[in-house]
């Protein structure tokens, strides 16, 4: 053997074993197939090695990057790079067995197969969170663009592409679709009514009008839901006709306009409008009462006006300790000197002082209440400052402390009926009347100013709340601690003696009426189901069955709500259920219950009423449903979203509360922040203290 066949004797052999020179020819193709001239041509060797001379010629099939060609008893053949299995190679034979072969060899390597799952099938899924990432937390569209960002994920996957701006819309307006069409089935599965809440909000930024609109129900499970529905740019005027219109519509959209149960605004004479406008719209017949228990006023919202009105009285006896609060709090050095006249005093600066909003009473409740903490402080920091001069009197903070003790009812029954977790229509009873009790007290008071706020109030009270609204009285009655007789000794504290008589007459009488719509509507239902001439009538068989004549059908029909009739008032499924659940004894007036579970698991013995509470007890007594979407939304136009278009602003505040119903759901309390928005940044010593005794207006009406 020659030293030319020698030198290549090595690489031969290198090449075609199947084991260890195999690395070497794969950084070959890998070279070759990035466009490296490393191999271009292909050389054909004997099976001892030998280079076969003239044989050289250019590659031209992908094939030859997975076999090695060589020459065995005058005939070429291919060795695979992967498994050694020797093919032929004959150039009349062409390339296509190579080609097959390697599509089913056990040892070839994958590299592509993987960056192809993880570009192609991952990809859609990776954009799908990204979208959902920004549509939760708010962060801006255009943090895919930011550079940070872009860094950021590089590091963590190189062979992920960041979506465009447009891209990350597109996607969100997906997930809108997607989500909105859940929503709509679930409601459309949920069997009882649908209470909605409604309100209107004008964006700071973009000055825009939007209407959220809320649905409240209870599910299958006896869970409190609530799902916003739309939260729709309505542009200027905004009339009752147009509001109305808008409702109306959603209404049809979602399917609700026979299932609607209640509708619950805020106190103004457009809302009026448009409630009389509904209901010319409405089909009265599938409302309750015909549409007498359709309006529901906002509670929180008529708490605010009477407070409002009695505070109103008093603003100049408490300008004073406005004007220093806003004094104090309006730099950093000033708060900061404040700061050091509390250390002095030994008092600590746990909270800081809050300068209210003057169309929130509660607002000026805690303005009050952070103030009185700080009397010392304010009477101390006098002689520091020649421009402080609006310093209070010793009657001004008498008077304050005295209107925040008298307050703290007010504020607790609008946390109260804020809640969106639990039932709220039942509690509404007791309250208003121990807000009605403690007003008549304050008419009592020494304290003049605080008898003039009393009855300003009083009047207001009246004006709303002189009459019970029935769906309120039902709720009362359907808690199985309070019911008629609990409603009939509390009736006094609202109407007095001769009063109270007729308005228990008349809630009696409501209670009836309404429990009587129920079991015919289930007596309906139940002759739907079977057909009004499908099933027997009983005691008609011997009218001859096989009697097929059309003229027949109307008295069949009589026949039936005759006997539909006879069962109601027979059957211990009529109103005996009714007094048979007034009849047992009250729970405890003051034993923790779960108003919804106990319907849930007494439904057996009381199948009609149980059908009214889940309707009932689902109606929210105040719009903070909508209100607390309008807060999410204040945040939402900020100035970097504030060109953003209506509809992606929609898709954003409505995807978002359905995002956050799903991962509530699934989620402890203890991962809450998980869910939190971009609002401000905080240490973890600023949250504790936030925790602690930090006071906080986001919670309220």
């Amino acid at each position: 053997m020659n030293s030319t066949s020698q030198n290549h004797a090595p690489t031969a052999s290198s090449q075609d074993v199947g084991g260890s020179g195999s690395n070497q020819q794969n950084t070959d193709s890998v070279d070759q197939q990035d466009g490296t001239n490393i191999n271009d041509t292909d050389t054909v060797f004997d099976e001892d090695g030998d280079e076969v001379v003239g044989s050289k010629r250019a590659i031209r099939s992908p094939a030859w990057q997975h076999f090695i060609k060589f020459k065995l008893n005058d005939e070429v053949k291919a060795r695979c790079k992967h498994c050694s299995k020797v093919l032929g190679a004959d150039s009349k034979n062409g390339t296509k067995h190579l080609l097959a072969h390697y599509q089913r060899c056990l040892h070839k390597p994958y590299p592509d197969i993987r960056q192809s799952i993880l570009v192609q099938e991952k990809k859609e899924i990776r954009w799908k969170d990204l979208a959902e990432m920004i549509i939760v937390h708010e962060y801006p569209l255009s943090i895919v663009e930011h550079h940070g960002f872009r860094k950021f994920v590089g590091g963590l996957q190189p062979l992920f592409k960041v979506p465009c701006r447009n891209t990350i819309k597109d996607d969100i307006k997906r997930i809108y679709d997607y989500e909105r069409d859940k929503t709509m089935s679930l409601l459309a599965k949920t069997k009882s009514r649908i209470a909605v809440t409604t309100d209107m909000w004008t964006s700071n930024h973009q000055k825009k009008g939007f209407m959220a609109m809320t649905a409240h129900f209870v599910d299958q499970n006896w869970n409190l839901q609530s799902r916003i529905m739309r939260f729709i740019y309505v542009p200027c005027p905004h009339t009752s006709d147009v509001l109305a219109d808008i409702l109306y519509t959603t209404l049809c959209d979602w399917n609700l306009d026979r299932k609607v149960s209640t509708l619950t605004v805020d106190n103004c004479t457009t809302n009026d409008a448009i409630i009389r406008i509904l209901l010319e719209k409405l089909p009265l017949k599938s409302l309750m009462m015909n549409g007498d228990l359709f309006h529901m006023r906002c509670c929180a919202h008529i708490l605010n006006l009477i407070v409002q009105d009695g505070l109103s009285l008093i603003k100049f006896e408490i300008e004073r300790i406005r004007e220093s609060v806003a004094f104090w709090s309006a730099s950093p050095k000033r708060e900061q000197n404040f700061v050091t006249a509390a250390e002095q005093l030994g008092i600590p600066y746990s909270k800081k002082l809050i300068l209210d909003c003057k169309t929130r009473w509660n607002s000026t409740l805690l303005m009050l209440s952070v103030a009185i903490s700080y009397k010392e402080v304010f009477n101390r920091v006098k002689t520091r400052d020649s421009k402080y001069t609006c310093f209070p009197t010793e009657k001004d903070w008498e008077l304050a402390s005295e209107i925040c003790e008298r307050l703290q009812l007010f504020y607790e029954v609008t946390v109260m009926f804020s809640g969106s977790k639990y039932p709220t229509a039942n509690v509404f009873f007791p309250l208003i009347c121990e807000i009605g009790y403690s007003l008549r007290e304050w008419t009592k008071s020494p304290i003049e100013e605080i008898k003039m706020m009393a009855d300003q109030m009083v009047s207001k009270f009246n004006k709303y709340w002189s009459v019970i609204h029935g769906v309120m009285g039902m709720a009362a009655v359907l808690d199985p601690r309070y019911k008629l007789k609990f409603v009939e000794l509390l009736f006094p504290v609202l109407y007095g003696e001769e009063k109270a008589k007729i308005e228990f007459q008349n809630l009696e009488a409501f209670v009836q009426t309404l429990f009587q719509e129920y079991v015919s509507s289930n007596a309906s239902k139940k002759r739907k189901s079977e057909g009004f001439y499908g099933g027997s009538v009983p005691g008609s068989s011997s009218f001859g069955s096989s009697i097929s004549s059309g003229h027949r059908v109307g008295f069949k029909k009589l026949l039936s709500d005759i006997a539909s009739i006879t069962r109601d008032d027979d059957e211990s499924g009529g109103m005996s259920e009714l007094d048979n659940y007034l009849k047992e004894k009250l729970l405890p007036k003051d034993m923790e219950l779960d108003l919804l579970a106990w319907w849930k698991t007494n439904g057996i013995k009381y199948p009609t009423l149980q059908r009214i509470a889940k309707d009932i007890l689902a109606i929210p007594v105040s719009t903070v449903a909508s209100e607390s979407a309008f807060s999410t939304s204040g945040r939402l136009v900020s100035p970097h979203r504030s060109r953003l278009h209506p509809k992606t602003l929609e898709a954003l505040m409505c995807a978002q509360s359905w995002l956050l119903n799903e991962i509530r759901a699934t989620c402890s309390e203890e991962t809450e922040a998980y869910c939190r928005s971009v609002e401000f940044d905080y240490d973890v010593e600023e949250e504790n203290t936030k925790e602690s005794g930090t006071t906080s207006l986001d919670d309220f009406v």
